[in-house]
């Protein structure tokens, strides 16, 4: 079976392809090199193995469940940071914020931060997993969006849920972190 941005949804399996094939497509055709490939595969239910491509970038991610997360030769593990104080917070335009009636709890979150940066998409979930960031935020995502991106940040020791705390990459929005801050970052935004 296979679901995707651009193919909809085909067959019916223990076994799903979720697939989108320019993760970030307005960054692509503005000419910014920050898009991606995202590919994940689904069993039982689980997603398991999450690919993010990133070619302008020279840039590739991958993890499978219970195996690590990889980019290159380098094993990807989260920041240990434990401080809303000393962490970088990423997120979506300010615009999708706005739209959805949340931008006043992101901003309360924002000013608590060390350092915020708007990168979205796929990129700021690479930069939790990476160490590089702890907080990766979006209010708006569908599941193609977020699959290949949770396998990775869970297999970096991360933790990845929905706005409301549910686990899934299938909630509608997205919350990214280091672990050590999620729980915080939840209870600010109001979940």
């Amino acid at each position: 079976a296979v679901v995707g941005e651009e193919y909809g949804s085909s067959g019916h399996s223990q076994r799903r392809w979720i697939l989108d094939p320019v993760d970030a497509t307005r960054n692509y055709v503005r000419g910014i090199p920050v898009f991606a490939t995202l590919i994940a595969l689904e069993e039982d239910g689980d997603i398991t193995v999450g690919v993010v491509s990133a070619p302008a970038l020279g840039a590739r991610w991958w993890a499978s469940r219970g195996e690590g997360a990889f980019s290159g030769d380098r094993r990807l593990g989260v920041s240990g940071i434990r401080s809303l104080a000393d962490a970088q917070l990423c997120h979506a335009g300010f615009e999708e914020w706005q739209e959805g009636g949340s931008a006043d709890p992101l901003v309360a979150l924002a000013k608590r931060c060390a350092r915020t940066r708007g990168f979205g998409d796929f990129w700021q979930y690479m930069l939790v997993a990476e160490g590089a960031a702890e907080i990766a935020l979006d209010p708006t995502v569908s599941l193609w969006d977020v699959a290949a991106p949770l396998v990775v940040v869970r297999e970096a020791g991360g933790r990845f849920t929905d706005l409301a705390g549910v686990a899934t990459a299938d909630g509608g929005s997205a919350v990214a972190t280091n672990g050590r801050l999620h729980d915080i970052v939840l209870a600010r935004l109001g979940s």
